[in-house]
């Protein structure tokens, strides 16, 4: 099995895409992270959503967590406020991760030791020109492993 049988259509967004975007997308898809791409679709780094929650979390809840318990559920909105007019490439840390990529034809063994040895849950699928085709979750590249 090569990595183009697995591989799964991702949304991406660009550095330019604002917050709340890249923040409603996370949540509608379900997913840990955006490939974040360049204007000709190549893949630049991985947005996690990590990164958007502690750019919209405020500090004192991040400082200590059981201040989070201040901010009634009902308020919860109030998060969201705190990434306000921002882009994606305010929520991006300063040093980014490469995306891991691998071309279409690669084995399954080859996306397990790229992801592996990069440490990222997701590997970009890439032609000939470096231009994003599909991406190979952790839990695609696990489930296709484990025949589940």
């Amino acid at each position: 099995m090569r990595a183009a049988d697995v591989s799964v259509s991702m949304s991406t967004v660009t550095e330019q895409t604002r917050a709340r975007e890249a923040a409603r997308i996370l949540a509608s898809q379900d997913l840990p992270g955006l490939v974040v791409v360049d204007g000709k679709g190549r893949p630049v780094t991985v947005l996690a959503g990590t990164q958007v929650l502690r750019m919209a979390l405020p500090s004192y809840c991040q400082d200590d967590p059981a201040l989070a318990r201040v901010i009634d559920e009902a308020d919860a909105d109030v998060i969201l406020a705190g990434i306000g007019d921002r882009t994606v490439a305010d929520l991006l840390p300063a040093h980014r991760p490469d995306l891991p990529a691998v071309s279409a034809d690669a084995t399954l063994l080859e996306v397990a030791s790229v992801m592996a040895r990069s440490n990222v849950p997701l590997v970009a699928v890439v032609d000939r020109t470096r231009v994003m085709t599909g991406v190979i979750t952790l839990d695609g590249l696990l489930d296709r492993m484990l025949g589940t």
